[in-house]
């Protein structure tokens, strides 16, 4: 690695960072992470802080795993590369695929396709989902609906069934034949009803009305995530999800659930659509599934789905894929990170101290009248909205979020900024003591502002 010098000099001259403007980054040098261990991340110049972020909502064993490093090691030694398009495979990826799906059983999962990541995964499932209907003799049903507010990567089938307009406008004309339905946001919707339960209820209607209008022979699927976390960690009520599974049964429409955050452990249990008690048609996963050791990502199909497509004529065939689909190092690494996330049963930590981040953070709003809103408590999955004014609602500007930022990272945690939402989610293995590290940085950056 080059010397300090030279990596502070080059900060951002020839790398465009995501999702972040370069010229901000070129006046606004990234902060330079050089060493990682256990759930701490050392900057360049020796700080070193709880990560309340876990990577990008991925690092769930922590960062000092050895099962995981020694897994990738050994099957870069014997096989560092090689197609898993038809006609070869690799044992990595035999073994891969089958914990996968049975980690993924109990939601009725039956298949598995490797991708290299989260947006990967999305746009799998919708193309799959097209080919699904077409394959059934359906062939109308083009169409997606999904949430507002919803993050569903980068990819233009992705971006268009996202649900926040920042990550589209630049984009457009996106993906056509896309419709968005109202967030289960309780503290902004179009109702401006605070009661989930009834929130739950009038989206169901709004679905419902939005099927009837397109026609439901011309909808293929409805994607959604079982917690929305990049638009802000939102919580739907415990019926929102079953009530879409519902009208998705009804009206002969696929439900995918994007599982890429709330997959293996983030909600306190295995699967995000398992804490609600629903059994989707298809899930894309990824982050979770090596803890961001490795860029790999899957797209799981039910029995009712692989049925379609296995008992097919020609039409039948795949035709969709990655250069790195079922990548040996990677599936090497799914290995070991399914069966480390097993043994450290990290949904038994998950839960309790999701409970001590989600209460501690109501703890400072009752202290921080910035805080406008305080969403979790189910796993390690915390959002909080800061305001200017809490009567009104108003969001903060960005200047003073950047300096909440600022001021807890240098007291002790690295958290995320979503606009004006602070967004949490440390690795699953994280202790008491750690969790108390993030609210006392949070309370210094609150404090500042």
């Amino acid at each position: 690695m080059k010397d300090e010098n030279f990596l502070k000099e080059n900060n951002a001259r020839q790398l465009w960072h995501p999702m972040g403007h370069p010229r901000e980054s070129q006046e606004h040098p990234p902060k330079i992470i050089t060493k990682a261990h256990g759930v701490k991340i050392t900057d360049i110049d020796g700080h070193s802080v709880v990560d309340a972020v876990g990577g990008l909502w991925c690092v769930n064993l922590g960062y000092s795993n050895d099962r995981i490093k020694e897994a990738v090691s050994a099957q870069m030694v014997d096989l560092p590369y090689y197609s898993a398009f038809a006609g070869s495979t690799n044992p990595a990826a035999i073994e891969a695929a089958y914990a996968v799906q049975a980690f993924f059983a109990e939601d009725g999962m039956e298949r598995v396709f490797f991708t290299s990541g989260g947006s990967d995964s999305v746009e799998t499932c919708l193309r799959l989902a097209r080919q699904y209907h077409r394959l059934r003799g359906e062939p109308t049903r083009t169409k997606f609906l999904s949430l507002k507010k919803g993050y569903h990567g980068t990819h233009f089938g992705g971006a268009s069934v996202n649900g926040n307009n920042r990550f589209r406008i630049n984009y457009e004309p996106l993906m056509p034949g896309c419709f968005h339905i109202p967030s289960p946001y309780t503290y902004r919707n179009p109702f401006h009803e605070t009661d989930p339960a009834k929130l739950a209820q009038l989206i169901a209607q709004s679905m419902e009305d939005e099927i009837a209008f397109q026609d439901p022979s011309t909808i293929a699927a409805f994607i959604m995530e079982p917690i929305q976390g990049a638009g802000g960690v939102i919580v739907p009520h415990e019926t929102f999800m079953p009530l879409m599974r519902d009208i998705c049964d009804r009206h002969g429409i696929l439900m995918i659930s994007d599982e890429v955050i709330t997959g293996f452990g983030r909600t306190g249990d295995w699967s995000g659509a398992r804490h609600w008690g629903v059994q989707p048609d298809m899930m894309s996963t990824a982050k979770g599934i090596t803890s961001g050791y490795f860029p790999v990502g899957a797209a799981l199909m039910s029995g009712k789905v692989a049925e379609v497509f296995e008992t097919s004529g020609a039409d039948g065939g795949i035709y969709h894929g990655y250069t790195y689909s079922a990548h040996p190092v990677g599936a090497a690494a799914v290995i070991a990170c399914l069966e480390e996330t097993l043994r450290l049963d990290t949904c038994a930590n998950a839960g309790p101290r999701g409970t001590q981040l989600f209460e501690g953070v109501q703890a400072l709003a009752q202290k921080h009248d910035i805080i406008g809103d305080v969403r979790g408590g189910h796993g390690l999955m915390t959002g909080i909205e800061i305001v200017s004014d809490k009567a009104s609602k108003t969001p903060m500007d960005a200047e003073t979020m950047k300096r909440i930022h600022q001021t807890a990272y240098e007291a002790g945690a690295m958290v995320r900024l979503g606009m004006h939402n602070i967004l949490m989610s440390p690795p699953l293995t994280i202790s008491e003591a750690e969790v108390d590290t993030i609210l006392a940085a949070l309370d210094a950056g609150f404090a500042a502002a």
